[in-house]
């Protein structure tokens, strides 16, 4: 084999470095496609998590306000003739507790949802924490 057909040590190095260029960049595009992944399925778990949230929520309210207006509504009536104001007062106090109430669970409801997407943050810290020197 003649020295025009060797490859130069310089050659070699280039295609060392350019092979090994290649290979990060087909890792760190591997490692983004997983995460990506972990992220959409945790955002489809999330979605559907609130979706049905949603659904038993709206469902529960409008039963439960039904029945509990329907309920003042009789009492109401058969109050009517001696007690009027006090029934219709009292009702009132009870409906503003039961809202303030309501809107304190959902509050708190709202408090505990900002967890979101809490494993790919930590996979990608770890990451981080992998690629760092």
């Amino acid at each position: 084999m003649g020295d025009a057909e060797r490859p130069t040590d310089t050659e070699a190095a280039t295609t060392s470095l350019l092979s090994g260029a290649k290979g990060w960049l087909h890792d760190g595009v591997e490692l983004l496609r997983v995460r990506l992944e972990l992220l959409s399925v945790e955002a489809r778990e999330h979605a559907l998590g609130v979706v049905e949230l949603l659904v038993l929520g709206v469902v529960a309210v409008l039963l439960l306000g039904l029945g509990v207006a329907f309920l003042a509504v009789l009492l109401t009536v058969l109050l009517w003739e001696s007690h009027r104001a006090l029934a219709l007062g009292m009702f009132t106090a009870v409906f503003l507790c039961l809202g303030a109430v309501a809107a304190v669970g959902v509050w708190r409801a709202v408090q505990r949802q900002r967890h979101w997407f809490e494993a790919s943050a930590r996979e990608l810290a770890r990451d981080a924490e992998r690629l760092r020197p």
